[in-house]
């Protein structure tokens, strides 16, 4: 598999954190976590303990200060395509990066080269908690079982590989922290908080500090943190990042917002969402475009400016004309889009969108402009098995009303129950999107390849979906990975693999006829899965092509984390609307 660089530029002098001989070094709270990256320009994100001025290479920035925490992000520009550049944090003067204690090697930003090949990692849901057993045990084992982290798993490998192996890109759509189930730590943290006030659920975070400490439980453990320390990486929510079944109807909306909690949970998902996530996913154009950044660098707390911008997203949401949280990068031959499909709904005046209209014209846009390879990622599945799909079209069909008012109250209880809420519980969105593809295949220059990526229902499969008539074109690829560390128990793995069953067809579909809802089914052709145990994709892209492998994660006979390929898949090309299985003795 291809790496991004293929020549170096010089390496600024290394720091050492062993000999430094300052009485009182500044300190790095999480990162550097190497976020934007392009051919010639790099974001770094970091969490420090004080306030203070941060040097990476040639570029100098300070930090910002939101309730007492301290952030930078350090632009990296002029770089040269397809290099390999060794880079150390400097804080207030102090070496604080590389972790020398850790024995890994130094960080590295590798810019892609407009032809080069690309390889992207991708994965969803990801529990945090301790690398040790009972939390490495499967649930099934163990109430407290996690299993085998599947991205420690990733960093683990990447210690002992060559860099030409590595991931050019870690794509995590969505559930990077579980802001209703607390791990470990943080729900230790938070029932010791809450003695006073019973009546709050401690697995429920509520301020902004509570969401912090999801973070660095998630981001600080010694390998990940080397790990985001060397691979850009884009990420987007789903709703554990902010709560379950965040805006999957008006009538939830409405109940949520009676809770006198909601508010301040709310506006602090966002917050800590936009530090700890968004700003990274963002070009140093856009940041600069929005001005928020600046703002928050121009004051000496910035944490009322930052609420107030929360305060408005959640106003103008789930309305159109709300901030944009979808974006796109450009990493070799691919283009990425990376769509918001939860805070951008609309659900009002008895509209039901995923995407609102102005995002939506957006995402086209950028995908009708791509004539390389085109991932669209969405942190819940467009694509899904025929009865899962025929299910949710019958419960948006009832829940609005279809068979009354008293069947809408039982589908709207069945559909927050069962999580109904995929693209295909959003009938005008799906279908926008479906016409949007098969405008792509259909077009005189289309992708190379299209692949929606996606994450959310915690298992893994990869899909072609018949789309378009003929053999012109790319095959549209569903691909899910899901969970990373977060697996289902086995009833629950039995309900899901009944929906793609012969009988959870007939079933999906007698429903959706009595609903009075026009035929709509996708018609996947499963070619790989559906796999329940932690894992995460990568896919890689050489020439006209797109490769695929799943990679399951558990112990081996010590302990250690070991990599299972489940899955070796070659998605096609332009010209060829075929799956080829592969058999590999090696991982590539």
């Amino acid at each position: 598999m291809p790496g991004a660089a293929n020549q170096r530029t010089p390496i600024a002098p290394q720091h050492s954190l062993a000999t430094s001989g300052c009485a009182q070094m500044s300190e790095l709270l999480l990162g550097p976590m190497l976020r934007f990256v392009d051919e010639s320009a790099a974001t770094i994100w970091m969490e420090t303990d004080e306030p203070g001025r941060v040097q990476i290479l040639d570029s100098t920035t300070h930090t910002f200060t939101v309730e007492g925490r301290h952030y930078a992000l350090a632009v990296i520009e002029n770089l040269q395509p397809g290099s390999e550049t060794e880079y150390d944090v400097v804080l207030n003067g102090s070496a604080v990066w590389p972790d020398v204690a850790s024995g890994h090697p130094a960080s590295v930003i590798r810019t892609p080269a407009s032809d080069s090949g690309v390889s992207v990692l991708v994965g969803s849901c990801r529990a945090a908690a301790p690398h040790e057993p009972p939390y490495t045990l499967e649930l099934a084992l163990d109430a407290d079982g996690r299993g085998v982290d599947t991205l420690w798993a990733h960093g683990k490998r990447m210690l002992s590989e060559q860099q030409s192996s590595w991931p050019d890109l870690l794509v995590l759509v969505g559930d990077q922290i579980y802001a209703d189930d607390s791990s470990p730590k943080a729900k230790a943290r938070i029932e010791e908080r809450r003695l006073s006030n019973a009546d709050l659920d401690s697995k429920i975070v509520k301020s902004f500090d509570e969401y912090c400490w999801l973070y660095h439980e998630a981001w600080s453990e010694p390998v990940e943190r080397w790990l985001f320390s060397n691979i850009p990486s884009a990420m987007i929510f789903d709703d554990h990042d902010n709560i379950d079944d965040w805006n999957i109807s008006a009538s939830w909306l409405s109940d949520i917002s009676e809770e006198p909690w909601w508010e301040e949970h709310a506006i602090s998902a966002l917050t800590t969402y936009w530090i700890y996530q968004h700003l990274g996913n963002l070009s140093p154009s856009r940041i600069r475009d929005e001005g928020l950044l600046d703002e928050l660098l121009s004051l000496d707390d910035g944490s009322d400016r930052l609420r107030a911008w929360a305060q408005e997203v959640l106003a103008t949401t789930p309305t159109p004309g709300g901030y944009q949280f979808s974006y796109h990068r450009v990493v070799g031959d691919l283009t990425l889009v990376v769509i918001d499909c939860r805070n951008g709904r609309v659900l009002s005046d008895g509209t039901r969108l995923m995407v609102g209209p102005d995002e939506w014209n957006w995402v086209r846009e950028i995908a009708e402009l791509t004539t390389g390879h085109l991932m669209l990622a969405t942190s819940v599945p467009v694509f899904i098995a025929d009865g899962l799909h025929d299910l949710q079209v019958w419960n948006e069909r009832v829940a609005g009303g279809a068979w009354g008012k008293t069947a809408a109250r039982m589908a709207e209880s069945i559909r927050r129950g069962l999580d109904l809420e995929d693209w295909s519980a959003f009938a005008t969105s799906y279908q926008q999107f479906v016409d949007l593809l098969v405008t792509l295949q259909t077009s005189e220059a289309p992708p190379k390849s299209i692949i929606v990526a996606s994450g959310d229902i915690h298992f893994s499969y990869a899909a072609s979906v018949p789309l378009s008539e003929g053999d012109s074109g790319p095959t549209v690829w569903q691909v899910v990975s899901s969970p990373i560390r977060n697996a289902l128990i086995p009833p629950e793995r039995g309900v899901m693999r009944m929906t793609l069953t012969r009988a959870g067809r007939v079933a999906g579909g007698l429903l959706r006829r009595m609903s009075g809802a026009r035929e709509s089914r996708p018609g996947i052709k499963m070619a790989a899965g559906p796999f329940f145990a932690n894992n995460m994709a990568e896919i890689s892209y050489r020439g006209g092509e797109a490769f695929l492998q799943i990679e399951q994660s558990s112990p081996d006979e010590e302990g250690n984390p070991q990599l299972e390929i489940v899955a070796d898949l070659r998605l096609g090309h332009s010209s060829d609307r075929s799956a080829t299985s592969r058999t590999s003795e090696g991982r590539r």
